[in-house]
């Protein structure tokens, strides 16, 4: 498929859609334009039955996204009306990744700070390689966090944690971040690629409605106002048991088969 800009790769790989940061001459840190082109490369991935699986990634191995494109920032955010609008198309593009309908995955080599760590956050799940290194260094620069930030953080690592991430500033080794709960996984550098790819194979091969009200569940579950749609959830599991899926399911396991699901 295309993509709206070059700087955002969007690849298909049989189960897998590939949404690549791409700009590691500058560590694959975040622009406008990369901003405004999730959105339309996740459209495509969610219309594509045959896309099971998102993997969030950048290009190269020095990075997976090191935050904001400072050298932008003068033509692009030096007025209250050109920073309003790049809070806003950042803002939507990590609510896509968030609200995305299938499951997603970063997949983490080198540098992942600032935003960087935001967009991980957007991901179901996030495979690290043993070089990555993880920061947010807003004390550092004397930036304000926002709230709904900080409470994306500590929905996956816990209010004291949180507060060493930010207090510091400093960089984590990625076994610092598998102890606290930021990542799910550690594997070799060299072996990267191929573990997140068997992961992602792996989890294609289950099935999408179950997943799928998994992910909205939590997702309601961990609401900033604390008001989860219990009605909407349910809806959810009704869907499941109601679907062809939950027919071959059992139909496969009575046969000591795999299941082939269609997300139907």
């Amino acid at each position: 498929m295309i993509s709206p800009t070059p700087r955002m790769i969007a690849e298909k790989d049989g189960p897998i859609g590939r949404l690549v940061f791409n700009k590691p001459e500058r560590h694959n840190a975040t622009s406008s334009d990369m901003w405004e082109a999730i959105p339309v490369i996740l459209e495509e991935f969610e219309n594509d039955p045959a896309i099971r699986v998102v993997v969030v990634t950048g290009a190269g191995d020095k990075a997976f996204v090191s935050g904001a494109d400072i050298s932008e920032f003068e033509q692009a955010r030096s007025t209250p009306e050109q920073v309003a609008h790049y809070d806003k198309i950042g803002e939507v593009a990590n609510s896509r990744l968030v609200k995305c309908s299938k499951p997603t995955i970063a997949r983490i080599r080198g540098y992942c700070v600032g935003g960087g760590v935001a967009i991980a956050l957007t991901c179901d799940i996030r495979i690290a390689a043993e070089n990555a290194k993880f920061g947010v260094p807003a004390a550092k620069l004397g930036l304000g966090y926002r709230a709904a930030g900080i409470q994306a953080l500590m929905n996956v690592v816990g209010p004291s944690f949180a507060k060493e991430i930010f207090y510091t500033g400093r960089l984590f080794s990625a076994q610092e971040a598998l102890a606290m709960g930021l990542v799910n996984r550690v594997v070799p550098d060299a072996e990267l690629d191929t573990y997140v790819d068997d992961y992602c194979r792996r989890i294609g091969e289950n099935a999408p409605l179950t997943m799928h009200a998994v992910k909205r569940t939590v997702e309601e579950l961990t609401r900033l106002d604390g008001k989860p749609d219990f009605h909407g959830v349910a809806q959810l599991v009704g869907e499941c048991f109601a679907s062809e899926d939950y027919v071959e399911g059992r139909r496969a396991f009575m046969e000591k088969r795999k299941p082939v699901f269609k997300g139907r």
